[in-house]
Formats: structure tokens, C-alpha cells, sequence
């Protein structure tokens, strides 16, 4: 249930950034930044629905392995998008060599995400 808490907020955060950035942030950042600032809302969007669906199959895979997956998603989130939005929004360039390490982190919890729900008897099937 955590998790669809988390990603309910990261969801409602991400559209408001997005609606930030394509309206208030336009004209404001340069092309280049407002890109990277709708990329950090993109991946943020994306896995807030990977949260949500991730707290579904909590009841019928379970496990270690799932709640690693959420807790990757988290973390990833914060570290990938966090890096971008303070990299458009600061210009600071160095904000961009944190953002592989949320990439990785978002990259773990897909393979989290497929080692649980493969190791579940039913394959995360209802």
C-alpha cells in the first residue's frame, strides 16, 4: 500500500511539474534546460505508474524482491529527476553526473520488478 501512496504523490508531482515547465518554465530556461526539466517530469510520471501497479501486485507476488523494486523506484526517482529539475532550474551542469546513478537506480527496479514476479508461483497472474 506504501507504494501506492508514493507513487499516487510522484504521479500528482510530476503532472504539476510537467504543467510548471510547459507554462510557467517556457520562454523562462533556454530549449536545452526546459528539455531536461520535461525529461525529469517524463521519468517521474512513468514511475509513479510502475509504483502504483507494483502496490497491484503486491497481494499476489509479494516478497522481498517486490518491495526492493519500490523502494529502487523511490530512490531512483528522487536521485534521477531530482538531479534534472535541480540541473534546469540552477543551470548548474554538475547536477548531471548524479543523474546516471538514479538511472541505475531506475534500472534496478525494473529487474527487481521482473526477478520477483518471475520467482512468484503465478507469475504475478490474478
Amino acid at each position: 500500500m506504501r507504494f501506492a501512496v508514493v507513487g499516487a504523490l510522484f504521479g500528482m508531482l510530476g503532472v504539476m511539474a510537467g504543467a510548471f515547465g510547459a507554462h510557467a518554465l517556457r520562454g523562462v530556461l533556454p530549449p536545452d534546460l526546459l528539455a531536461v526539466f520535461e525529461t525529469a517530469a517524463r521519468y517521474q510520471v512513468i514511475h509513479a505508474v510502475a509504483l502504483v501497479t507494483l502496490a497491484a501486485l503486491e497481494p499476489r507476488v509479494g516478497g522481498r524482491g517486490l518491495a526492493a523494486a519500490g523502494w529502487a523506484f523511490v530512490a531512483g526517482v528522487g536521485v534521477f529527476s531530482g538531479s534534472l529539475y535541480a540541473l534546469a532550474l540552477s543551470g548548474a551542469r554538475a547536477w548531471g553526473a548524479v543523474t546516471p546513478l538514479g538511472g541505475l537506480l531506475l534500472i534496478a527496479g525494473w529487474a527487481l520488478l521482473a526477478g520477483a514476479v518471475a520467482r512468484s508461483p503465478r507469475g504475478g497472474a490474478p
